[in-house]
């Protein structure tokens, strides 16, 4: 379980992004009064178009970012005064995570493997599961500098679900990926809903979020402006589809 309550985050601004954006203000906020929360075996799908603090709110929940005021709870831990404990069960997937491009991928899976602790007989067993769902077993020995996109984003989502996460945040997760690996990648986001894990995801492709959410919350300049269940939100739609829908909240909170 995820538990979002009223998070802020602010981020300090240097002399010369307050000359490009023609301000004083020392701070600038990026998310404000945010609060939600993601249930076990269910999938919730925070949406919002590009500069809206998506990003900047799954990197809070995955510990990678503090919030400035507010708390986040994983599973019951308080991930500001326990870290540590909070990232061991989850595992977070964004499309501008680093991967060390000197080693190959099975050199970085390996790596987080022994990281979160997962016991040679598990890693073998999960590892030939996520390449053969992946197809990555033609390029598992090859340096990550001479993969594709497409191949890199593999590897960032096997080494996502490695330690077999009981919260998973994935961030764009079909970004850069070819018809089949996205359609495998919606299978995986699924099967984490039937083995009972939380799943958050952002997507820009509304197809996705209609095949796979069952709560949703719509963030724009920083804030929550709707937070519904998906059948909730179809049910009272004043628009013919989900695009439409969405564009129409925004423009009325513009």
């Amino acid at each position: 379980m995820i538990q979002v309550e009223n998070i802020r985050k602010e981020f300090e601004l240097t002399k010369k992004q307050q000359k490009e954006n023609n301000t004083t203000d020392k701070f600038a906020l990026a998310v404000e009064d945010v609060s939600f929360e993601c249930q076990p075996g269910r999938i919730f799908s925070l949406l919002g178009p590009n500069g809206a603090g998506k990003t900047t709110t799954l990197r809070m929940l995955a510990g990678i970012l503090k919030p400035s005021q507010g708390s986040i709870k994983i599973n019951g831990i308080d991930i500001q005064k326990q870290p540590n404990e909070a990232k061991k069960v989850i595992g977070f997937l964004t499309g501008s995570t680093g991967l060390y491009e000197r080693l190959t991928a099975n050199e970085i899976i390996a790596y987080f493997a022994k990281l979160y602790g997962v016991s040679d007989a598990d890693f073998e067993q999960r590892k030939e599961h996520l390449y053969t769902l992946l197809g990555m077993h033609d390029f598992q020995d090859q340096r990550i500098g001479r993969l594709s996109t497409g191949m890199k984003q593999k590897v960032s989502i096997a080494r996502t679900m490695i330690h077999d996460p009981d919260v998973v945040v994935f961030d764009e997760p079909t970004s850069g990926l070819d018809v089949i690996t996205a359609e495998n990648i919606i299978k995986l986001i699924s099967d984490c809903k039937t083995q009972g894990k939380t799943v958050i995801f952002s997507s820009h492709i509304m197809s996705e979020v209609d095949l796979l959410c069952d709560d949703l919350a719509i963030i724009h300049k920083g804030t929550i402006i709707h937070r519904s269940s998906m059948q909730d939100f179809r049910d009272h739609m004043q628009t013919k589809n989900l695009t439409e829908e969405f564009i129409r909240i925004i423009n009325e909170n513009n």
